[in-house]
Formats: structure tokens, sequence, C-alpha cells
């Protein structure tokens, strides 16, 4: 159990918010809830009896620094984050504690790498993005696999969804993302971010039993074409998705997640699967679990007790694989996640 640290939760009322709030009350974290809804922030407190209620907006800075005022950390829930990151960031900043986001927009990522790599580290501050299922996860079980090398020819990250019911903040994120890029398509290639009209190339990926073999888009890239170079020294990062998860996604009508346990997860199953080569040498490290979203909770929350407790190895704006120790992280998360490395 914690030291009943305050951390405070921007977008604590949306689907993954309230996941990191119960995660929080559950390591024996005091969550203070915080957004722009203040009647969504007072309907969860009143759900969940003494949680502190600190409404704030990204443009009202003041809101900001009172609702982070006496905090030990914040996780940002609140997409998009191409709106959200950067305000809180800064929040973070003149508070002086730690900021952690579950932000799975490449551009953002992006951002947040290129504009607070300098000040962070300058302040000595703890910077975390795409610290979830999307980035966070694939970073860890990559920088695992990697194990004693120093450097690998590429990196392959494949998704294997059973389903996908998108929040609206997925659907909201995507839109921005596809309005940032002007409706091209990103991958990570020649050791840089390149866009590009291309269609997704289908294949099939092999992944562990009893998965087994299963028909993938490539190049459905995600965070990790961000989080992974920022540390490891791999020129291609390639992500792939099962073809019926993208078509859930795609689809207008595909309904929300709904809930289907007592601790609010859906029914959706994932495994993660992740290769990376050198030469003719080729490691392997993969994670399964059940609900993407509910999963970016303990993701987020070992993150802040790591970085809480002193188990970190650097300082300034950090993807999950750099600034932790991989495998020790995903061995923590033994109770949410099921993990294989081979070397």
């Amino acid at each position: 159990m914690e030291s009943g640290h305050a951390v405070a939760v921007f977008g604590a009322y949306g689907h993954t918010g309230r996941f990191v709030v119960a995660e929080l009350r559950d390591r024996g974290f005091v969550p203070v809830l915080s957004g722009r809804d203040a009647g969504k922030l007072r309907a969860l407190a009143a759900s969940d009896p003494g949680l502190d209620v600190r409404p704030a907006s990204v443009d009202d800075p003041a809101s900001l620094d009172r609702a982070l005022a006496g905090t030990a950390a914040v996780i940002n829930c609140a997409g998009p984050f191409a709106t959200t990151a950067a305000p809180v960031i800064e929040a973070a900043l003149r508070a002086g504690i730690p900021y952690v986001d579950v932000a799975a927009e490449i551009e953002a990522n992006v951002d947040t790498f290129a504009h607070f790599a300098d000040r962070a580290r300058a302040a000595g501050a703890v910077i975390v993005p795409a610290m979830a299922f999307f980035g966070g996860l694939g970073d860890l079980l990559a920088t695992a696999a990697m194990g004693d090398w120093t450097v690998a020819d590429e990196a392959h990250v494949a998704y294997a969804l059973s389903s996908w019911h998108p929040t609206a903040g997925t659907r909201d994120a995507g839109k921005v993302s596809r309005e940032r890029r002007d409706g091209r398509r990103v991958r990570f290639t020649n050791g840089k971010l390149e866009y590009h009209q291309d269609e997704l190339p289908s294949l099939k990926w092999t992944f562990p039993d009893p998965t087994g073999v299963r028909p993938v888009f490539g190049e459905f890239s995600m965070a990790d074409v961000v989080t992974i170079p920022s540390h490891l020294a791999v020129p291609e990062v390639r992500s792939y998705m099962t073809v019926e998860a993208v078509e859930d996604l795609s689809a207008p009508d595909t309904p929300a997640p709904a809930a289907a346990d007592e601790r609010g997860r859906s029914d959706q199953r994932f495994v993660v699967d992740v290769v990376v080569r050198s030469g003719g040498a080729e490691r392997r490290a993969t994670a399964s679990g059940q609900d993407i979203y509910a999963v970016s909770a303990p993701l987020a929350v070992e993150a802040v007790h790591r970085i809480l407790t002193g188990q970190t190895t650097t300082t300034g704006v950090a993807s999950a694989g750099e600034i932790f120790d991989a495998p020790g992280f995903l061995r923590a998360l033994s109770a949410h996640l099921s993990l294989e490395l081979r070397q």
C-alpha cells in the first residue's frame, strides 16, 4: 500500500480516468478529481465519498494550479491530448510535480518530447507520455525483449484484439490526429517518422497460441512509433492490428465499451506480441490480458508509484522503457497481465 500521496487525475470522470481513480484508491493513493465538467466531477465524487473535487480548464492556468496544489503527481486522462497535454504539463512544472499521461495520439506525444525535453531535464522534472496500453506497454515489452542488445535492426509490435469498442475519447482523438496529418498515414522508417498516403498492407501475423495466425493490417501506427525509438536504437518500428479490431474502430455505429465484470472491465481480450530483430537473431516479448482501457490504469499508477519512490533511471521527458526497469515493471503488473519473454 502507498503512503496516502494525493495524485491529481485530470479527466477523472472519463472512461479511462475512472479506472485510474479506482486503481489509485486500490493502491492506497488519494485521488484528487479534476477536469472541465464540474457536474461530472461531483457525480463521480458522490459515488466514492470523500474524494476532493477540483474543476479546472486547460485555458485557465490558475484553475490548473489550484487543481494540482498539494498533490504529489498528476495523471492526465483527458483527450484530445493535442489540447490538454501542454497546459497540464506546464501546470505540473509550476507545481514541481511529475506528470504522466495516457495519450495514444502520435502527434501529441511528439510534441511533448519536442517542446518539453530541455526544460524538464533542466528542472530535474519527470514527464512520462503515453504511459498506457498504446505506447507504454509496447515500449516496455520492446525494451525487455532487447535485453542486453544496444541496437537492433527492427521492432515489430502486433496487436490482437478480440474486438474494439472505442470510447468517445478514442474517436475524438482519432479525428484530431487525422486532421493534424491531413488524412495521411504515419510510420517510423529509416530512423524517422514518415507521412504517406499508401493503403494499409494486409498480411498475417503468427501470435503465440492459443491466438495463432490472424489477418492483420500492417503499419497500423500507434504511439509505439514515438516511444520505442525515443530511446532504443531501432531504425524501423512497425505495428500491426487485427483486421476485426480495425473494422470495429472504423465503423461509426460500433458501441462504446460495456462493463462485463465487477471492476467495470469489458469482455475484450488482447495480446501484444513484440518482436525485435538484429542480424539473424530474434527476441520476443508477449503480454495478454483484458480490456485495453482498464489495463492503462495499472500502467499509469505503477509509473507514479515508481517515480515517487525513486525507482527511475533518468529525468526529463522519457518513455516507460527508458525511465523504468522494463522487466521489473512488467512483473509488477502480473495481476493484470500474462507475460512471456523469449530471448
